[in-house]
């Protein structure tokens, strides 16, 4: 059987020397040479295959350019020291009832805005902007409808197959909520002691290599070949900071509420297998931000919170810090939106699954949403780039934020408490048991 997800494409070509481009690092001429050799061949062919993987092997250890202006460890004892002074969250005492609402805020509102951005996954914004405005829908404000003419359907490329809302009856399976109950499941086992090769483990007993993309398939494939974690993810791994990571933060955030640095530790321990540099920061940032949601009272006092565990120096801080910067200047939500598509090409691969780009639009959709959750969700969904990883995110954060309670009943009613996963023991589960789990790990873990 030949199976491409397994060779090196030109398609990861590409997105290797943009990867080595944006890291900063130095490429010598017989590289780019090289690179551009393989880019003309069959890489289906052995030999070739072979030079591919050498080439990938020997990208990876080139050293950074001397004007590179960042500083961007993958250890965690070296991303402590990079990160700012840290402000300590307000204290505030937290009933068993009120944490399992927060908790369950944040499983809905998490499942809620994945459902809301799952169908146009893959849809450039033009494409979601005319098919809205064609159904008099736009701005976005409610689950996307595959009620459309035929006609309408086919211009702008939307599939009625996918899950719309006329076609489900709970949150279906997705790559961001089994990561999350992933999670769950492996702090169940191991509990605040877990490490890099327990997640790895887990994902070689529990979710089939096909269930994963990008930068954890690749892992998984190192795992399979003996390559253990931290090595596993830069080996060959083009998709490095791809943004992978950061749709796995959430159940560590829930796990070590109250606790951002532990929350932003237990992420650095899931990443690190998959992930390097942004990547991990993605992943960390996120968990230290729902760590510290219930507890602050603004949305960019929690995204201030997750920069706070992340190295200052580094692209992904700099550029929310940006966004942050945006909003304080009065700038309007489409104009935000506008900046980050001027500086990341949508139609081109890395830019649309890159951490960063897709961190700049979770903080659009924090800071413009305005602590309003339907708001908050669509502005994260309607620009684009990965919607249901950013509309699961967002969700989560503002739902964590507000609890069960406060959400709207329109956004909450069509998943009936159901969650479907590809996580053996977890095929289809209640929300509202998940929430109760989580209050049992929380406690666990800080007791």
């Amino acid at each position: 059987m030949r199976h491409g997800w397994l060779y090196v494409s030109e398609h990861d070509l590409k997105i290797e020397q943009a990867q080595l481009e944006q890291e900063g690092k130095a490429i010598p001429a017989a590289l780019v040479k090289e690179f551009r050799t393989l880019s003309k061949v069959d890489l289906h062919q052995p030999k070739n295959q072979q030079r591919a993987t050498e080439l990938l092997e020997a990208s990876v250890r080139l050293p950074l350019r001397k004007d590179y202006p960042y500083r961007e460890p993958s250890d965690l004892e070296s991303i402590r020291k990079e990160r700012p002074k840290r402000v300590s969250l307000p204290a505030k005492r937290m009933t068993r009832s009120r944490m399992e609402d927060h908790f369950l805020g944040a499983w809905l509102g998490r499942c809620a805005g994945c459902l809301l951005g799952k169908p146009v996954e893959g849809m450039k914004s033009d494409a979601i902007r005319g098919y809205l405005t064609a159904l008099n829908q736009f701005p976005l404000s409610d689950y996307f409808s595959a009620k459309a003419p035929k006609k309408t359907l086919e211009k702008y490329g939307v599939n009625p197959r996918r899950p719309f809302i006329e076609n489900v009856s709970c949150m279906v399976e997705d790559d961001d909520t089994n990561y999350t109950v992933t999670g769950l499941v492996i702090m169940k086992r191991h509990g605040r002691d877990f490490q890099p090769h327990h997640v790895a483990d887990f994902w070689m007993n529990n979710l089939p290599i096909l269930h994963t993309c990008t930068a954890e398939r690749i892992a998984y494939r190192n795992f399979v070949i003996g390559i253990d974690p931290p090595a596993s993810a830069s080996y060959v791994n083009p998709y490095r900071e791809w943004i992978g990571a950061q749709i796995r933060a959430d159940f560590f955030g829930y796990a070590a509420l109250g606790n951002p640095q532990l929350a932003a530790e237990f992420a650095w321990r899931d990443a690190c297998i998959s992930h390097i540099k942004n990547g991990i920061y993605g992943e960390m940032w996120v968990a230290a931000m729902l760590a510290a949601a219930p507890f602050c009272e603004t949305p960019d006092e929690v995204v201030a919170q997750g920069l706070m565990q992340v190295p200052k120096a580094s692209r992904l801080a700099e550029r929310v810090a940006a966004v942050r910067q945006w909003y304080r200047q009065g700038v309007s939500y489409d104009d935000a939106v506008a900046k980050i598509h001027q500086e990341w090409n949508e139609y081109f691969g890395h830019d649309w699954c890159h951490t960063i780009s897709n961190a700049m639009l979770v903080t659009v959709g924090l800071l413009w949403g305005e602590l309003d959750y339907e708001r908050s969700i669509c502005r994260a969904v309607q620009p684009g780039f990965d919607t249901d990883c950013n509309g699961a995110t967002v969700g989560s954060i503002v739902g964590m934020m507000l609890g069960a309670k406060k959400l709207p009943t329109k956004w909450i009613s069509p998943l009936n408490d159901r969650l479907q996963t590809g996580v053996h023991g977890y095929f289809e589960v209640s929300l509202s048991e998940l929430a109760k789990e989580t209050c049992v790990i929380h406690k666990a873990v800080t007791a």
